[in-house]
């Protein structure tokens, strides 16, 4: 395993993915792992040589913790993720604490004033849309699976109050993300 090996081994990895620092880290590690134990070799003697891909990485500008979280965050947003999911999930992606929620903060600066609280609302539309909850369930099927759909509102991360605001709109009333 040389310093060239691991590179490309990196390289590769960013071409097809983006990355956090610490999931970068990780699949290396791994490939190294599953290479020296192929080869006989012991994994710790390259622990150095993984430290140093990332940092090169990282100083190169290919992999970049704030950008990873910015965008991570907006694509989960669209999707309908919740604060606490969204911190959930870039924390398991090996995104540091403050860097969440300073994309956090970002993305509530960008938005006028009086519209920062919409942004929970939104993703919990969002949400109930794709999971076709409350007012995107079949009309006859609503009354008997609104505990149901509290419920999975409640799993996701959101509010008891905004998933029940959810759940009990009207079919018909327009949508908070048009």
């Amino acid at each position: 395993m040389s310093p060239a090996w691991l590179e490309r081994a990196a390289l590769h990895y960013l071409e097809r993915y983006s990355a956090s620092t610490e999931m970068l880290r990780r699949t290396l590690a791994r490939r190294v792992q599953k290479r020296a134990r192929a080869r006989g070799e012991d994994p710790e003697l390259f622990a150095d040589l993984v430290t140093a891909t990332v940092a090169r990485a990282v100083s190169a500008g290919l992999v970049d913790d704030a950008r990873f979280a910015d965008t991570r965050l907006a694509t989960l947003r669209r999707r309908g993720t919740s604060t606490r999911g969204v911190s959930a999930k870039l924390a398991a992606k090996g995104v540091p604490r403050d860097v969440v929620e300073a994309a956090m903060l970002a993305e509530r600066d960008a938005l006028p004033d009086g519209e920062a609280e919409a942004i929970e609302e939104q993703a919990a539309q969002a949400y109930a849309k794709r999971r076709r909850l409350g007012p995107y369930r079949r009309p006859d099927q609503r009354a008997t699976h609104r505990d149901r759909d509290l419920a999975a509102l409640a799993r996701a991360g959101f509010a008891y109050g905004l998933a029940r605001r959810v759940v009990d709109r009207e079919p018909d009333e327009p949508d908070e993300l048009a």
